[in-house]
């Protein structure tokens, strides 16, 4: 019930405020005709703002509202008759009083007041927004005829940066605050959601305005103000948001990597738990509006904080898609889960010699075995024998290379490359080292965090793709559900017992067992299913590595899917899977499982104690 509750409390505290400030005075009915009122009598129908619908999270918590605060304007006196010189003197007065009561410089320009009065001057010139409570209590009984404090709307954060590439920002809309006045314009200036959900869900998160009428007697005076319909409030958007998860998403990160992205999933019917970017910025900044030299600082930052990395941008997967490889070779009965496959330190293909990156020889090795020790050459060779058909198709079907279809702009696609788009791009063929290249996710591949968590949802699981799913549903001040967005099933992939079997234990072993890169993301007493990556991004003189931690947990009955993504600086050493992202992950879900812990302590398996990755791993 306390969704709505707090946009009701906030419209009835404006409401209550604006009829506490409006002059109880004669009604207007008893102006008289005559060439006099055609001349000074005016009669002004003016809108206010509703107040904006709220963004909560999936347990009803505030991620974006609409709350009143109090902005401190000049009242000029009625009738509007002053020279400009006098306006300005009169204005001048009062904020020489506001500098003496604060002990602050207001830049204001006597053409921005002059302005001001010729056009709006019926309304309150405002010089202070937003006024804090200390500095209410400070102007009380010191504002006299020419100040007034008076209550707005305006959008309100109340975590700051947290999911602010999700939220969004609305900022203000509407004409220039100095434009002549007429009548059903509004008494102040709207926000309007600019971008995340306050852009895409902006019509149904905007209310409806009321309406204030103010009459002026033959002289000119102000006889009457009076709300004469209250603005309704907007609807409200319930996200799929846990804001426990996407804050300690973001303390990881936060700590973790400069710049970076954490995706969680409900692998049980997609939806987005946490969504979390760095570096981030404060959607508070751009309300009531941005100023110039805060816009230029977020816009010419190098490190980009206003791009989401978690759906708005794409990297080379790296050894992560090794798993989809590795379904991919097993759907296709290209391989067996037991079947072996040598792991040398490296491989003559064709002309070139590729590489695994550890230097020693692995032996013979099945899938799982592979996975553990993240084996780029037995990779390299079951890439090859599964060919270009299997491992694109079943990479499509796991969600790469289209959007997921979540409600926010700017969703990049990704790449897959088929052999079709390399014929009409490059003119050519698969060749051996292109398969081998694509076998480690490595080559023609760009995977977006978002869609890494996603597919390994998918195999999560056991081989339903669900659309993920950002927005519950929109719901109206009265609590009934406007619209509801269900639960889809994108594809039902239907994986074999042995596959999934195969699949789910070269993740568990790749994190926790003896010879795994992923023990960074390893929990006491949980079985997490996890595998690292490490690919080369950006030009290669950048010396730039994409470091990947990507699977879910617990690997039985899983809770949560995953994906973690570090942007690594030029040259960076240890910017390595298990080095970097693998923790980041681990951070997360040790919080998560803190409960788990407690109650698990006894375990009838003994579980390895996790290697922890070393600084010469590459996955």
């Amino acid at each position: 019930m306390h969704v709505c509750r707090t946009a009701l409390y906030t419209f009835l505290a404006l409401s209550l405020a604006l009829t506490a400030t409006a002059p109880a005075q004669d009604d207007g009915e008893n102006i008289k005709p005559s060439w006099l009122t055609e001349k000074f009598a005016r009669t002004y129908t003016l809108k206010i703002p509703a107040p904006r619908g709220q963004i909560l999270d999936r347990n009803g918590e505030a991620l974006a509202v609409t709350r009143v605060c109090q902005n401190l304007g000049i009242s000029f006196p009625t009738p509007l008759d002053y020279p400009d010189s006098k306006a300005s003197a009169f204005a001048r007065e009062q904020i020489a009083k506001v500098e003496r009561l604060t002990g602050r410089k207001l830049n204001i320009s006597d053409k921005s007041i002059e302005r001001f009065y010729r056009n709006r001057g019926i309304l309150p010139f405002d010089i202070i927004q937003d006024v804090s409570p200390a500095l209410q209590k400070t102007l009380k009984g010191e504002l006299g005829t020419g100040l007034v404090l008076h209550p707005v709307y305006t959008r309100f954060y109340p975590h700051g940066t947290t999911a602010a590439h999700i939220i969004g920002y609305a900022t203000r809309s509407g004409a220039p605050p100095d434009a002549p006045i007429e009548n059903n314009d509004l008494i102040w200036p709207d926000a309007e959601g600019r971008d995340g959900l306050e852009a895409t869900f902006n019509e149904q998160l905007t209310g409806k305005p009321g309406q204030m009428t103010i009459r002026f007697d033959a002289n000119g005076k102000k006889v009457y103000e009076k709300i004469t319909v209250p603005p309704t409030p907007g609807c409200n958007v319930i996200t799929t948001l846990d804001l426990k998860v996407q804050q300690l998403c973001e303390k990881s990160l936060s700590k973790g990597a400069k710049r970076g992205a954490i995706v969680f999933v409900d692998p049980n019917n997609g939806d987005i738990l946490a969504m979390a970017s760095v570096p981030t910025f404060d959607p508070n900044d751009f309300s009531p509006s941005i100023t110039p030299e805060r816009y230029n600082q977020l816009n010419n930052d190098p490190s980009l904080p206003m791009l989401s990395r978690a759906f708005r941008s794409a990297y080379p997967p790296g050894s992560t898609w090794k798993t989809y490889v590795g379904i991919a070779a097993l759907e296709s009965g290209t391989i067996k889960p037991d079947d072996e496959f040598s792991g040398p330190p490296s491989l003559q293909i064709g002309n070139i010699v590729m590489r695994n990156w550890s230097k020693y020889d692995a032996g013979m090795l099945n899938f799982a075995g592979a996975m553990e020790r993240s084996c780029d050459t037995w990779f390299y060779q079951v890439g090859i024998k599964t060919g270009s058909k299997p491992m694109v198709e079943w990479a499509q079907r796991m969600g790469f290379g289209v959007k997921t279809g979540i409600p926010l702009r700017a969703e990049v696609e990704g790449l897959v490359t088929t052999p079709e788009l390399l014929k009409k791009r490059e003119g050519r063929r698969f060749t051996d080292g292109d398969l081998a290249n694509f076998s480690i996710g490595q080559g023609y591949l760009m995977v977006t965090p978002l869609q890494n968590a996603q597919a390994m949802g998918a195999v999560a699981n056991g081989g339903i793709l669900y659309q993920t799913r950002l927005v519950l549903q929109v719901q109206s001040l009265d609590e009934q559900i406007v619209t509801a967005y269900d639960i889809r099933v994108k594809d039902e992939l239907e994986l074999k017992k042995e596959t999934f079997a195969a699949v789910k234990q070269g993740l568990i072993d790749a994190t926790s067992g003896g010879h795994g890169t992923g023990g960074g993301g390893a929990v006491n007493n949980v079985d997490v299913a996890g595998k690292t990556g490490t690919a080369e991004w950006g030009p290669k003189a950048s010396g730039r590595n994409a470091a990947w931690y990507a699977g879910f947990a617990p690997a039985d009955n899983p809770k949560y899917a995953f994906a973690a993504l570090y942007e690594s600086d030029p040259h960076e050493k240890r910017s390595h899977g298990g080095t970097v992202a693998a923790p980041l992950i681990g951070n997360v879900l040790r919080e998560l499982f803190q409960d788990e812990q407690k109650t698990q302590k006894q375990r009838k398996r003994a579980k390895p104690t996790p290697t922890p990755a070393a600084e010469d791993e590459q996955d």
